[in-house]
């Protein structure tokens, strides 16, 4: 018999796609074991990954960045795409998957809303640590990291947005210091505020912005030049 005060939180969703069978089956076996979280589908290339996507509504994709049919870049675009985006009753967030540390192709699939990239031969531990990182709306890949990608993505910045002047002296600072990678008890402690402060601010943010997570506040500071 179950406590009736007691709320039971749901499992993290995953989906897994990736063409190499062994791979797949591996990982599957990986998250399953992990406390908090179950594969809910897998997928052998793009295609079915977006079908999927919308069919299960994970809440995080595990994207191999290099697939037949249609790779990892461009279903990582067609998952985000904003009708199909407004149809969804929570959001879904993807990690990318490649070989390459630093891969030009999973920075483009973070513009396009991926929340970061893990390496193939990443540990058991870190998986788990990034599947639930990004749950929670913050990048898999350090800041620095993030930035050095982005820098090669955007070398000509375009203008600055009527949005981005339209917040507020506080919702710039807290805006740069998220586009820096600080954490929210970082911010606090810089902008002289309390955590639930800065998260009020950093919600208006995307907001007014019409942005998913921090994820692509980091995105927009580099490609309009807003990065100190």
């Amino acid at each position: 018999m179950t406590d009736a005060g007691a709320t039971a939180e749901r499992d993290i969703e995953v989906l897994l796609v990736d063409d190499q069978d062994l791979f797949r089956e591996g990982v599957r076996v990986i998250v399953d074991a992990q406390p908090g979280m179950r594969v809910v589908g897998t997928a052998g290339d793009g295609l079915e990954a977006v079908r999927l996507v919308e069919e299960l509504e994970p809440d995080v994709v595990l994207m191999d960045i290099r697939m037949p049919e249609m790779d990892g870049v461009e279903a990582t675009r067609q998952v985000f795409a904003p009708e199909r985006v407004a149809r969804r009753s929570r959001p879904v967030r993807v990690v990318v998957l490649t070989t390459f540390n630093l891969d030009d192709r999973a920075a483009t699939a973070i513009r396009h809303g991926a929340s970061g990239f893990l390496l193939k031969d990443t540990t058991p531990v870190q998986l788990r640590d990034a599947i639930r990182t990004v749950h929670a709306g913050n990048a898999v890949l350090a800041p620095a990291d993030l930035s050095t990608l982005l820098d090669h993505q955007f070398r000509a910045p375009t203008p600055t947005p009527a949005a981005y002047l339209a917040l507020t002296d506080k919702e710039r600072e807290v805006f740069g210091a998220v586009a820096r990678g600080l954490s929210n008890t970082e911010i606090a402690s810089q902008v002289f505020a309390s955590e639930s402060t800065v998260k009020t601010h950093v919600g208006a943010i995307l907001r007014k912005l019409g942005l998913r997570d921090r994820v692509q506040i980091v995105v927009f500071a580099h490609e309009h030049g807003l990065v100190d």
